[in-house]
């Protein structure tokens, strides 16, 4: 196997860094894993990404540049999975950081599916921690809100380059915030893959601690989110994406209920979730704004929707 490890980045430098030394540091079988390379498709920073790979190459050798104006996630990916080299391909974001056991893992289960199976119509999914601990993001532990239902998820997966090639790669019309990843899922399913799971395979997603400042970036990207959410839905109609996208109206009920039909907001909410912060408690403060950001994404998707049929 020769993996090909595809990752986008947007303004991301410092755990950039933390991810391309992780990376850098893959213990493998040879037997296994004859080589892998890492391609950073730079989706136009503005940071210091470009001149800290440039004066680090010496201490990154599996590491590949690829710049592009920016453009979005997909495109990114699209443009690595072209530039890639390897037969299989592992997509992960430039937040996350893995083991030295990543590579390895991924290697095993799909090496170990293909002879159980017969062929690599296989995709595996390794686990992802969300974690807001910079210094030392290996140390979390799993919780319950690390688990993902999703079919196909660019986080932490592995896949054959031929399948990725023949669905068609990613949409380069999901220009803005979600959906790019289980839309590609839907099409890999109608070609048969089956997911499996990889918990060995461990990736920690850093992101900074929930403050108050965050939450207009966070309902904008909810915002966003519901516009792809139809996009999505537009390209495959069906019951199950409607479902994904939180477009029906139990989703609808749901968060009008406990949202108090839009009267539990950032704005009521602000004292009770300074307050949670405060008490050294960002995680639990970020779940209770969920109630709203939800509420934002229904509205933003249901308010798209309605512009895409006038």
């Amino acid at each position: 196997m020769f993996f090909t490890v595809v990752i986008p980045t947007y303004n991301r430098l410092p755990i950039l860094k933390k991810c391309l030394i992780a990376l850098e540091q893959q213990q493998w079988d040879s037997g296994l894993i004859c080589d892998y390379e890492i391609i950073v498709v730079d989706d136009g920073s503005r940071d210091q990404t470009l001149s800290w790979l440039d004066e680090n190459q010496e201490n990154l050798p599996h590491v590949k540049l690829v710049c592009q104006n920016h453009r979005g996630a997909a495109i990114a990916r699209n443009l690595g999975v072209e530039k890639s080299q390897g037969d299989w391909i592992i997509f992960i974001d430039s937040d996350l950081v893995v083991t030295n056991n990543f590579l390895q893992a991924h290697g095993q289960t799909l090496d170990s599916a293909q002879n159980k199976q017969g062929d690599d119509r296989i995709f595996t999914y390794g686990a992802v921690i969300n974690t807001c601990n910079f210094e030392n993001p290996t140390s979390e532990p799993y919780k319950i809100t690390d688990f993902s239902a999703a079919y196909f998820a660019t986080g932490n997966v592995a896949i054959a380059k031929k399948w990725l090639l023949k669905a068609g790669l990613f949409d380069p019309m999901f220009s803005q915030y979600g959906w790019e990843d289980l839309e590609l899922g839907v099409r890999l399913k109608k070609l048969g893959l089956k997911l499996i799971k990889c918990p060995t395979a461990v990736g920690y997603h850093w992101h900074p601690p929930f403050n108050l400042e965050q939450i207009s970036q966070l309902i904008e990207k909810e915002i966003e989110r519901g516009k792809m959410g139809v996009l999505f839905y537009k390209k495959h109609p069906t019951y199950e994406v409607k479902m994904m996208i939180q477009m029906t109206w139990l989703h609808k009920l749901l968060w009008g209920i406990l949202s108090l039909g839009g009267k539990l907001n950032e704005n009521t909410l602000k004292p009770l979730l300074q307050w949670l912060i405060n008490q050294g408690k960002p995680q639990l403060a970020l779940e209770i704004a969920r109630i709203f950001l939800n509420w934002y994404h229904v509205q933003g998707v249901y308010s798209a929707y309605q512009k895409s049929k006038s």
